[in-house]
């Protein structure tokens, strides 16, 4: 009995011969990415930001009521809220993004005038609710988060590209660095186009994407060093497409069920996930773009050759087999 394959096991595409067009895509996306964060710049969340969290629970009620809760706050006219389930069904936590380009006192006013028509619209339809909390987050303290957050997925990237380095060679560590600047780059202009709220769950989301495409470059990298090792005769560039191909099937499987999972959730899931979502899904499918295109394609151009991984002889050990074998 044979079992369906999406991708056969005798795969032989060559990935390879369109390289060159596929980079000049890829720089020119990146650069648009880059001008549209520098531009637009990032729709930057309540986490980013500050504003207001009031966290309350539906006393006597199975789940709290979510949609209802978002039509009316919204309704009153301070912006959409962010609100998400939290604990217990009937536990909900309501985060509010305060405007910016008001001095302190007209920001803490308007947050007490926020929390206070909130919290009034939820005992009127709800008397029983119960108001567990309510947090301010400062814009400062906010902005030390945005740019711990950045620095973070920075010192990410360079940490994987110096473990790389060492695991490989320092052309693997510069291939894995530069896909992962690509995947980062592409997230970030999809955000800055479609102005999707950006706050800790999409720099955890980058975060998770950095971590999926190291994972799919080392499976590539790994085979290439194996090829490298074994077909010492084969065209580098041969040799890349066998490794990806060789590679193929795992990659697409992974890809591809990961997504069906990821786009359920965009669909299905909560709006509060949304935008994780989202960006988990396009991180996965630039970064299996990027794993095949952009990170075994650089290795020609950084001169990895079938030698990369033959041990150097040194002069004595060359005299030494040279007298050995005269013997």
């Amino acid at each position: 009995m044979k079992l369906l394959k999406l991708v056969p096991d005798d795969t032989n595409v060559k990935f390879l011969r369109w390289r060159l067009p596929f980079y000049i895509v890829s720089l020119i996306l990146m650069a648009a990415s880059w001008a549209a964060v520098l531009t637009n710049g990032l729709n930057l969340g309540v986490d980013f930001v500050g504003g207001q969290m009031i966290r309350a629970t539906f006393v006597g009620e199975a789940e709290a009521p979510v949609s209802e809760l978002r039509g009316d706050i919204e309704a009153l006219g301070y912006g959409a809220p962010i609100i998400q389930r939290f604990g217990q069904p009937n536990e909900v936590s309501i985060r509010m993004r305060l405007p910016e380009g008001k001095d302190a006192t007209q920001v803490k006013d308007l947050a007490d005038r926020m929390t206070n028509a909130i919290v009034a619209d939820m005992k009127r339809g709800h008397p029983d609710v119960r108001i567990d909390g309510v947090d301010s987050v400062s814009g400062k303290v906010s902005g030390e988060l945005f740019q711990t957050g950045m620095l973070a997925l920075l010192a990410a990237m360079v940490a994987i590209s110096i473990y790389i380095w060492i695991r490989f060679e320092w052309q693997f560590g510069v291939g894995a660095l530069f896909a992962l600047v690509h995947d980062v780059s592409l997230t970030l202009g999809l955000f800055a186009l479609t102005q999707m709220e950006f706050d800790l769950n999409i720099v955890a989301a980058i975060l998770a994407i950095i971590g999926y495409s190291l994972n799919d470059t080392i499976v590539i990298y790994d085979r290439i060093r194996e090829n490298l090792k074994k077909y010492r005769k084969l065209p580098v560039s041969e040799l890349l497409d066998l490794s990806v191909n060789e590679t193929l099937s795992r990659t697409v499987m992974t890809s591809l069920l990961t997504l069906v999972v990821l786009v359920a959730l965009m669909f299905v899931g909560p709006a509060s996930t949304f935008g994780f979502a989202t960006a988990i899904a396009f991180g996965i499918f630039v970064g299996t773009y990027s794993s095949i295109y952009m990170a075994a394609p650089i290795l020609i151009w950084l001169r990895v050759t079938s030698t990369s991984f033959v041990p150097v002889e040194s002069a004595t050990d060359k005299q030494e087999n040279i007298a050995r074998a005269d013997t």
